[in-house]
């Protein structure tokens, strides 16, 4: 039998939350965004999730040609465009939408044999500083692109640095539309400007935030990137991570529990240990407090968590015993919450998944 560990996926959950990317975006399409192997999901599984998005949006240029290989028909962006000139035959062969940040790309591209047409997304930086051509260089990078004869179609793209906080002091979103606006006025194409924290801004800021395209990411796989709760804005979880207690302890007052003893029991108490620890993406550095569910009941993480096990506190569920199923995060425990309490972010608790962690995919629900 295998150890008892299981990252279980549920499909039906990221196709509904597709939908409510949908739903709050009216008209415009969708790039579901795969990258990081679908946050950890597994890339088949990441496009058979999303068969309704419009495109799928990645890193790697051998990602985008492997969704091909999958059966993938529809558009396929590479996020951050391509990374060498040997990459840029491989767009028109396999049909691959590139962004365009920096002049070593339009250049690429220009020197470049091509099979066919290719299509672009040039990046305006807006404020985020990442990728992207300032403002008052985008002309000149599109007009350069114009010059290749075998670029096709030009679309416009920028990232939103705090779509979690609309009117951040520093770089609120409404400036960066409105540097955008400026940037491409007059300029055909089709624009995305949403990530999921745009895509969730949208019903309130409406005609402001303008889009013929969206990328949202984490809001796919049950997670937010700030502000509200996944509950609230309508999401599902897609990935449950389950464990089994594999040894029980009684404590009594004084007795330490894990590596360095730094949670010693106050009163008698009983501990279970769990088949989980950071050698399977758990976070090394939750404390005592982090949420956990033992066959449904809510308790937490007690100790240092090891490579491979994990404590938590059975004290007040009696009938936990070798063999109960420990949530750690997922369907009943957002994995928001649980990595707020870890001092991390969601997307870092999907991604860090290990490879040595079963996944299997849920049947329903």
């Amino acid at each position: 039998m295998p150890r008892p560990l299981t990252a279980t996926i549920h499909l039906d959950a990221m196709a509904r939350n597709l939908d409510r990317a949908r739903a709050c975006a009216p008209g415009a399409k969708v790039w579901g965004v795969v990258k990081a192997h679908a946050y950890g999901h597994g890339l088949a599984r990441g496009m058979r999730g999303f068969a309704g998005a419009d495109g799928l949006a990645l890193i790697e240029t051998e990602n985008a040609i492997a969704l091909r290989e999958l059966g993938w028909i529809r558009p396929i962006l590479l996020l951050e465009g391509v990374f060498d000139p040997a990459d840029v035959p491989l767009l028109s062969r396999h049909g691959i939408v590139s962004a365009v940040h920096c002049d070593e790309q339009i250049g690429m591209l220009a020197a470049a044999r091509h099979e066919g047409p290719v299509d672009v997304y040039l990046k305006m930086n807006t404020g985020m500083n990442r990728l992207g051509f300032r403002p008052a260089a985008f002309r000149a990078a599109y007009e350069r692109l114009r010059a290749i004869p075998a670029v096709r179609e030009i679309g416009f793209m920028t990232h939103f640095a705090n779509a979690d906080e609309a009117d951040h002091p520093q770089v609120s979103v409404h400036e960066q539309i409105r540097r955008f606006n400026e940037g491409t006025q007059g300029l055909q194409g089709p624009r995305s400007l949403s990530n999921s924290g745009g895509v969730l801004l949208q019903p309130e800021l409406g005609a402001e935030l303008r889009n013929d395209w969206v990328r949202p990411g984490i809001m796919l796989y049950g997670g937010t990137p700030g502000g509200k709760s996944a509950q609230e804005h309508g999401l599902l979880p897609t990935m449950t991570l389950t464990a089994g207690i594999i040894g029980v302890q009684d404590l009594q007052p004084g007795d330490a529990v894990g590596y360095g003893s730094r949670f010693v029991a106050e009163a008698p108490m009983r501990v279970g240990v769990v088949a989980c620890g950071y050698a399977d993406g758990y976070p090394r550095h939750a404390p005592h407090g982090t949420p956990t569910l033992v066959d449904g009941v809510r308790t937490v993480l007690v100790g240092r968590v090891s490579m491979d096990m994990l404590a938590v506190d059975l004290t007040h569920i009696p009938s936990a015993r070798i063999g109960s199923s420990v949530t750690l995060w997922g369907k009943g425990l957002p994995i928001d919450e649980v990595a707020h309490a870890a001092g991390t972010i969601g997307y870092e608790l999907m991604c860090a998944v290990a490879p040595r962690v079963r996944m299997m995919e849920a049947d329903h629900g």
